[in-house]
């Protein structure tokens, strides 16, 4: 997995799979290229665009992402507005709120209403990582905050049915994702 945006085949990518798949295409993207010209044409071609932003201001935005590229929060927000007045998807600001930005939530549901998108979703990270999730009153609270905007949060969203395409890759990359029944492939040998 890694960040769609990188692809410089992305725009070609997306119409080829939504012409052999015949399904509608979604693109979850950090934000981190949307600044570029060609990102965004690229992500026009998508059915659905989920572009990440969490943090309101540029100290909590390097702390958090970590950006490689040289744009700041000011210019990734810029950007989304440009995509979000010419796309004509369903755009979704993901927003994923951590112990450092949870008391910002106000100003976060401030940029989201800047921004207008389709839905707002409202995440923590439940997988594990390296940063411990807030509680479902914690994100029931940040929910407030976004008022009247079209908003979903990962406590709230159904949860659906997955059948991986290839079983044993995703039990080597998530092994912890083994449900119940499932015998874990041999190993391939080398």
């Amino acid at each position: 997995m890694g960040e769609p945006t990188l692809a410089s085949n992305l725009g070609e990518a997306i119409r080829l799979a939504r012409a052999i798949l015949g399904l509608p295409v979604a693109v979850l993207t950090n934000s981190s290229l949307i600044a570029r010209e060609d990102v965004r044409r690229d992500l026009a071609c998508a059915d659905i665009v989920v572009a990440k932003l969490d943090a309101p201001n540029e100290q909590l935005f390097r702390r958090i992402n970590r950006p490689a590229v040289n744009y700041s929060l000011e210019e990734v927000v810029y950007a989304i507005e440009l995509f979000e007045a010419e796309y004509r998807g369903v755009l979704a600001l993901e927003m994923m709120f951590v112990k450092a930005n949870k008391g910002l939530a106000a100003e976060m549901a401030t940029i989201a209403r800047e921004l207008a998108p389709d839905e707002v979703q409202i995440n923590t990270p439940l997988r594990p990582c390296a940063v411990a999730p807030l509680t479902a009153n914690e994100i029931a609270a940040i929910r407030e905050e976004f008022g009247a905007l079209p908003v979903r949060s990962v406590y709230e969203a159904a949860r659906p049915a997955v059948t991986p395409l290839d079983v044993g890759e995703t039990l080597r990359r998530r092994p912890a994702a083994n449900p119940p029944g499932l015998v874990p492939p041999r190993p391939r040998k080398e």
